[in-house]
């Protein structure tokens, strides 16, 4: 069973990083790539218009600010998050450094701006159901754990983050059911880390993939980057987009990690508002503008708007500031919104 369902989220995430990268290269080989495996997924970087010297020392320090950043935000192994969601268990304080106070400030903005939706808080609920492992166990919580954590409404906001003199700061909860999962924001974060390191080495023209969730910077050989949108249900791509100098897209959907249990399939992505895996849609997609925080916003405001369901979508992406989005319903419809109905295109066959 454990492999059945490894086999499928490594099939997908080998098909969406085929599409994303096979339409945005076209037949020239591009300058250098690389790829690596982390954030639990696969990642690759590629580099034109740079020496090749040049491009694979970016590359590499690329991929070491990635691993570092993995090891830092692990949600179940040793790491800064796990130091904190011990501290907050204990009522204790911990003090972080500039960058985690920073992070956390900005995870509480996505999470507000999102409604709570997106709930890096409810770190408990994803455990409980089985996802905090590299090769998850099938398994349903007990009504009455899953009740008791949905009642103690862990939020984002429950953080009293207290700034230090020498940039980092003090941080504590309100809320001793706060566990931090930051697995909804961390591989966007990581892309405009990538970003700022590559622009700093010289890199005029990249595309960065971390599992389905990309940013380009440039160009390819003056055309725009083409990135593949996955199919949910098919190992193809289910409509094209030209990517801008600094955009990114992200998707969040019910086929990256999951587990099928008498007969239903049951996602990583948790409602916090029910405790329940999201079941009423397959993917939601967004297309973030050039800006500072672009990677996250593209993992991180994808998650609301896949989880408030085929009513509410539209509506919140218009408070959350989200033009361009594609859902698609558990029944397999596909519903847009005008912006990202100008840039996406029927695939190539």
């Amino acid at each position: 069973m454990h492999s059945n369902v490894r086999r499928r989220a490594e099939r997908f995430a080998a098909a969406l990083l085929l599409f994303a990268l096979l339409a945005g290269c076209g037949t020239k080989e591009p300058v250098e790539r690389q790829e690596s495996f982390v954030f639990g997924t696969r990642v690759e970087v590629v580099v034109y218009g740079l020496d090749r010297t040049q491009a694979r020392d970016a590359l590499g320090e690329v991929l070491r600010e990635f691993d570092r950043l993995h090891r830092t935000l692990h949600a179940w192994q040793p790491s800064e998050l796990t130091r904190l969601n011990t501290a907050f268990a204990a009522g204790q304080t911990a003090d972080v450094d500039a960058e985690t106070a920073a992070l956390l400030v900005a995870v509480q903005a996505a999470a507000a701006r999102g409604e709570d939706l997106f709930n890096p808080a409810a770190g408990a609920l994803v455990e409980a159901w089985g996802f905090h492992a590299d090769e998850f166990v099938p398994r349903r919580p007990e009504a009455t754990r899953r009740d008791a954590l949905v009642a103690a409404k862990p939020r984002m906001a429950d953080l009293v983050i207290t700034s230090r003199p020498d940039g980092g700061a003090t941080v504590s909860s309100r809320n001793p059911a706060v566990q931090l999962d930051l697995g909804g924001y961390g591989k966007g974060y990581a892309l405009d880390r990538a970003a700022a390191i590559l622009r700093a080495r010289g890199v005029c023209c990249a595309l960065v993939n971390i599992g389905g969730n990309v940013m380009a910077l440039g160009s390819k050989a003056g055309t725009p980057w083409r990135i593949g949108v996955q199919h949910p249900r098919k190992p193809e791509a289910l409509a094209t987009v030209e990517l801008h100098d600094g955009e990114a897209i992200g998707t969040s959907g019910d086929y990256q990690r999951y587990f099928e249990l008498d007969g239903e399939r049951l996602c990583h992505l948790i409602d916090p508002r029910s405790g329940e895996p999201v079941r009423h849609t397959q993917s939601l997609t967004v297309l973030m503008p050039a800006g500072p925080d672009a990677g996250a916003r593209s993992d991180a405001d994808s998650k609301p708007l896949f989880i408030v369901g085929r009513d509410g979508w539209r509506a919140l992406a218009e408070r959350m500031g989200v033009t361009m989005a594609l859902r698609v319903d558990a029944d397999g419809s596909v519903d847009m919104t005008p912006a990202m109905a100008q840039r996406a295109a029927a695939p190539a066959r």
